[in-house]
C-alpha cells in the first residue's frame, strides 16, 4: 500500500468518530465499568488527582493514536480485499474485532482475573470503534 494513495482524511475522520463514540460509550457505562474493575468512583477520582501533567491525558491520547493505527490497518486490509464499501468496512471491522480484539481482551483479562462484565464492556467499546472505523474508511474509499 503506497502511502501517497492512502485516503488519510478517511482515517482521521474515522479515528475522531471512534474516539467520540468511546467518550459517549464509557460515559454512559461509567458506573458499571468502575464497578466491574472493583473500584469506587472516589478511588478513580483519587487516582486521577494523583497524576501529574500529561499523565492525566495519556490514556486518551494513546486511545486516539491506537484508533488512527486501526484506521490505517483497516484501510490496508480493505485495499488488499478491494472492498471499499460501507458493507465491506463493517464486515471487516466486525471480523477483525471478533478474531483479534475480543479474543485478545478475553485472554488477557482471564489471566488478570477480571470480571466478565469488564470484558463485555471493554470489548463492546472496541466493537463500536471498529464498526465506526470500518464504516467510515470503507464508505469513503480510496
Amino acid at each position: 500500500m503506497a502511502f501517497v494513495t492512502v485516503n488519510w482524511l478517511s482515517i482521521v475522520i474515522a479515528a475522531v468518530a471512534a474516539w467520540i463514540f468511546g467518550a459517549i460509550y464509557y460515559s454512559a457505562l461509567s458506573a458499571p465499568w468502575i464497578a466491574a474493575q472493583g473500584k469506587t468512583l472516589d478511588q478513580c477520582k483519587a487516582e486521577q488527582a494523583a497524576k501529574a501533567g500529561i499523565a492525566k491525558f495519556a490514556p486518551f491520547i494513546i486511545v486516539f493514536v491506537a484508533e488512527l493505527i486501526m484506521g490505517w490497518a483497516l484501510y490496508g486490509i480493505l485495499a488488499h480485499l478491494n472492498a471499499f464499501t460501507l458493507r465491506g468496512g463493517l464486515i471487516s471491522g466486525a471480523l477483525i474485532w471478533f478474531g483479534f480484539v475480543l479474543t485478545t481482551i478475553a485472554s488477557n483479562y482471564a489471566f488478570h482475573g477480571r470480571k466478565a462484565a469488564l470484558i463485555a464492556i471493554d470489548a463492546g467499546g472496541w466493537l463500536g470503534a471498529l464498526l465506526i472505523i470500518g464504516a467510515i474508511v470503507g464508505a469513503m474509499g480510496r
